[in-house]
């Protein structure tokens, strides 16, 4: 069967921080409240996303990448995942502060969990006044003052603070400690994982529960990163109708478009699966003879045997997310 560009049916996931703003700012579909994330392209077991358009509809990643290999994810990535997709997309609204949090890399995830690590990035696509993040330390300390601050509840006296506004970009890798702050909503990119160490929770209930949930400071120990950054925001540029590098690093690359008119985009040489993610207006393109429309808050996965489309907006702003 031919392969063709995919969408996919998002998983939403409760969370005592979630808010509305997937409902209302990207317009998802849902009954449920306190919604966290939409998990638009997934592999997680027990949390695979499913093709919702078209012949292959109702298949999974796993199924697509058994059937069609490397002309679904591109012939290096089909070497070393093989039939493991490698990463996460999600969207995130925080309406109150996630966890202070920090995630193992490749190899500790793998001896710990069976698992990839978890390296990722964030895009904010709306932001309220003096909304912030948290990622990584604001001044030099070492594991013994990290266990007593962890120990007192004083760790957030030590963390960068940075408000932020939309287009704001931070690659967060394994061993940072991080945080999404209230009041903001993000594009995250990672790799394929659900392991996450929790080392401050803000003392908080679920009220689903009853109960505090679990922190993690014994396996996040030994994988925290001490150094202190100059700066923790990523600087790209954003010339119009071309594809601007936002973050490359060794598990994905993502590129970001603001599209205001026609761009043809070349993947005769890219030897991966490209996914694109509107993070802001609209755009569409054509395949065969299909138009596919994508607003914002929607993703769309492009296999790697697609080789050229053609971008059309008249105003938009599209990650470009490959391996």
């Amino acid at each position: 069967m031919k392969l063709y560009p995919l969408k996919f049916s998002p998983i939403y996931k409760y969370r005592i921080w979630g808010g509305e703003k997937l409902k209302e700012t990207l317009d998802k579909n849902y009954t449920d409240t306190d919604i966290g994330e939409s998990w638009e392209i997934s592999d997680v077991e027990g949390d695979e996303t499913c093709v919702v358009n078209g012949a292959l509809k109702g298949e999974t990643l796993k199924d697509l990448i058994k059937e069609h290999k490397q002309n679904l994810v591109g012939s290096g990535v089909y070497e070393t995942f093989g039939t493991e997709f490698p990463l996460l997309i999600k969207f995130i609204d925080a309406k109150t502060p996630l966890s202070i949090q920090v995630h193992p890399s490749n190899e500790v995830a793998k001896q710990r969990h069976n698992s990839f690590g978890k390296n990722e990035m964030w895009y904010v696509m709306q932001a309220d006044a003096n909304a912030e993040l948290i990622a990584g330390f604001s001044e030099e300390i070492n594991k013994d003052e990290y266990k007593k601050r962890i120990d007192n509840n004083t760790i957030l006296d030590v963390m960068h603070r940075e408000t932020v506004k939309s287009g704001d970009t931070f690659y967060i890798p394994t061993g940072r400690v991080h945080a999404i702050g209230a009041g903001v909503l993000l594009a995250e990119i990672q790799q394929t994982s659900d392991v996450t160490y929790r080392i401050y929770d803000y003392d908080r209930v679920d009220a689903k529960t009853g109960g505090k949930r679990d922190l993690h400071n014994d396996l996040a120990l030994d994988v925290v990163d001490f150094k202190v950054h100059d700066t923790y925001k990523t600087d790209y540029s954003l010339e119009k109708n071309r594809s601007n590098k936002l973050v490359h690093s060794p598990y994905f690359k993502t590129n970001i478009i603001k599209l205001t008119g026609e761009l043809k985009v070349d993947y005769a040489t890219t030897d991966s699966f490209v996914i694109y993610i509107c993070v802001d207006g609209q755009f569409s393109f054509k395949y065969e003879d299909e138009t596919y429309n994508l607003k914002k808050g929607e993703t769309i996965f492009i296999p790697a045997a697609i080789m050229s489309l053609v971008l059309l907006s008249t105003n938009a702003t599209i990650l470009e997310v490959a391996l």
